[in-house]
């Protein structure tokens, strides 16, 4: 099999993604609790909600990239691997930005250890949990990494807001700027790890309509997290 050549081969990931990233857009009006945060009009247990569904959502993420990582690894996909691994190294430091989050959402250790999660926030994860399961990991980055695209510009949005409406910190706001922030090694491991898996032809046009249901379920999924803590709002 001819190689694809030095100076294509990133483009060609690149083309990939920004695909993905298109097609798997959010629709509008897809995230109802953002605009309320923007606005200054959503309650502040929507806010503590959001902080709290996060203590459960970045644990089960962390332990599912790094079975993504380690699957990775045993078929050979070491560019995979080390996209998954650095998914869970993030995992872990926006796990210590969540406690300055939920003191400014006067939460405290009692209250966070015996919330109960719900099922319209915790669906993400398990998904999450369904792909590194199930998954090829190839498809795994691209579906992930489309997703990651909305959720970096929420993100941003609601660290802007909080600080503006709500008079969060910079601390309080540390969860949020990290993942609305660049990550200019993560797109570098992101574009390594798809070209992976092309030259491997893990990637291929045969394999599209697996790729996009896997990254239209992650999106679903996605409003179904912000849905259900505007219900809060």
């Amino acid at each position: 099999m001819t190689s694809t050549p030095p100076e294509r081969s990133h483009r060609t990931a690149r083309e990939l993604l920004e695909s993905a990233t298109a097609e798997l857009a959010p629709k509008p009006h897809a995230n109802p609790l953002v605009p309320l945060v923007t606005d200054g009009g959503a309650d502040r247990r929507a806010l503590a909600a959001l902080a709290l569904e996060q203590c459960r959502v970045i644990p089960a993420d962390r332990r599912s990239f790094l079975h993504l990582a380690a699957r990775s690894a045993d078929a050979g996909l070491l560019a995979c691997a080390a996209f998954f691994a650095s998914l869970a190294e993030g995992e872990a430091v926006a796990l210590d930005r969540l406690g300055p989050l939920l003191a400014a959402c006067g939460v405290d250790a009692e209250q966070a250890a015996v919330y109960v999660p719900t099922a319209g926030c915790q669906t993400y994860p398990a998904y999450v949990a369904w792909l590194a399961l199930n998954a090829e990991p190839a498809d795994a980055v691209l579906a992930l990494t489309a997703n990651f695209a909305a959720w970096g510009g929420y993100c941003g949005a609601l660290a802007e807001a909080l600080r503006g409406r709500y008079g969060f910190s910079d601390e309080a706001c540390g969860f949020f700027d990290f993942f609305a922030g660049p990550a200019p090694d993560l797109d570098r491991a992101t574009l390594a790890a798809l070209q992976e898996g092309i030259d491997l032809e893990r990637l291929t046009p045969t394999t599209a309509l697996r790729q996009g249901r896997q990254g239209r379920l992650l999106q679903d999924y996605e409003e179904m997290f912000w849905g259900t803590l505007a219900g809060l709002a």
